[in-house]
């Protein structure tokens, strides 16, 4: 399993969108710093590619984190109900860090 962690937002960056095409099935997709911004890819209500390969990747088992005091520390806390999202603390990270094979950077 590879662990792709993005920690810019995707409104400043396309690192979302490059890491999601090369993402396979069994990874995980960690949303860390300014990255967590991208939840509100996964509950927007109108469908953009990167929502279209979330969702699509969600039915390929890829599991969706967000760091959960990255979520707080911008407010976003109300953006995790509905999300595909599952928020992790500190120890949460370091145990995907742990599992993972690999992990990907994205920056």
């Amino acid at each position: 399993m590879i662990l792709h962690t993005v920690n810019k937002s995707p409104y400043s960056s396309q690192c979302l969108s490059d890491c999601l095409p090369r993402v396979a099935p069994g990874d995980a997709v960690l949303l860390i710093e300014d990255g967590v911004y991208g939840i509100n890819c996964a509950v927007s209500l109108s469908m953009t590619p990167v929502n279209e390969t979330i969702l699509r990747l969600r039915e390929t088992q890829v599991r969706f984190y967000v760091l959960r005091e990255d979520i707080k520390a911008r407010g976003l806390d109300d953006h995790l109900k509905g999300s595909l999202f599952k928020p992790v603390d500190y120890e949460g990270f370091v145990d995907l860090v742990g599992n993972a094979d690999k992990v990907l950077s994205w920056y």
